[in-house]
């Protein structure tokens, strides 16, 4: 029989309070690329703890004890993170303005940018004489636009479309929780949807795939990541686009808006296009970046 071993227990390698794995996690990221680290690392800590950013924060500068089951939970993600695996389909969501939105492999994450997409839909909207206004959002990916016209303009009537397979699930999941009753999604290819509506429709906007076909995303996230469904628009990036135009000027009434995301070097060409198919008082605006974001025109 072994004689039992009076050697004592290895401790844990793990950081045992929140200010070392904080320390740890935010190097880890930074060797690895990533832009914010420290963001990261507080998100992904807080994930695991249930807790805010700035509960972690606290914690840290308290010298918090951590279990070892949190610190390993939190150095796996932390690992993930650092293969440049988005941080939102590690968490499984994405705040976008007041919503926080299911997202996951084969949906496209909302920006930070479209936020400001959306306030130009929903100031349309909200500009609208009509009792009830209509606003269609044409592939809607994870539903982040449409969702945030239907809460933040609620007598306004929201309907979206998107033809995903992959994505559709994670829309739906999206409308379910969010459940707005003024909102309605439908799977279906921009270019047919909602026939049922043509020329009665105040606002149309769009986040369509708008990369050029041989234009490689420059970060790991969007290019190992994004559904390619998502990102790719054609040759020029402007396949899809044409498509939003025909279909807007299709739905929209007269006087209706249409608001189309772009790509921050994309103004110019979508403002020709959209003047050739007959759109009027076409312009671009600007992103909080100061880069050119969203082109709107006027259904004559």
């Amino acid at each position: 029989m072994t004689a039992p071993s009076n050697a004592p227990a290895q401790p844990s390698p793990n950081p045992t309070t929140v200010t070392r794995l904080r320390e740890l996690a935010t190097a880890t990221l930074g060797q690895s690329g990533i832009a914010d680290p420290e963001v990261d690392a507080d998100l992904l800590i807080g994930f695991v703890l249930g807790q805010s950013r700035g509960q972690v924060q606290a914690a840290a500068i308290m010298g918090t004890a951590l279990g070892d089951a949190d610190a390993t939970s939190v150095l796996a993600l932390v690992e993930r993170r650092a293969r440049r695996e988005p941080l939102q389909h590690i968490t499984g969501r994405a705040p976008f303005r007041a919503l926080e939105l299911n997202v996951g492999p084969g949906v496209f994450v909302p920006r930070p940018e479209t936020e400001g997409v959306a306030q130009l839909a929903i100031d349309a909207l909200r500009s609208m004489a009509d009792p009830e206004p209509i606003g269609v959002d044409l592939g809607t990916g994870s539903g982040a636009i449409a969702l945030a016209l239907a809460t933040e303009v609620p007598h306004a009537r929201v309907f979206a479309c998107e033809n995903s397979t992959d994505a559709f699930p994670w829309t739906s999941r999206n409308f379910a929780e969010v459940a707005a009753p003024n909102a309605r999604l439908v799977f279906a290819d921009l270019a047919e949807a909602f026939p049922e509506l043509d020329g009665t429709v105040s606002v149309v906007v769009s986040n369509p795939p708008y990369i050029p076909a041989d234009a490689i995303p420059r970060d790991p996230e969007v290019r190992l990541f994004d559904p390619a469904h998502a990102l790719y628009g054609g040759p020029d990036g402007l396949d899809v686009v044409r498509l939003v135009s025909q279909t807007g000027l299709r739905l929209l009434r007269t006087g209706g808006v249409l608001i189309i995301e772009h790509g921050e070097l994309q103004g110019a060409e979508i403002r020709a296009l959209l003047d050739a198919d007959g759109w009027r008082a076409t312009a671009t605006h600007r992103d909080l970046t100061t880069r050119d974001r969203t082109t709107t025109a006027l259904r004559p």
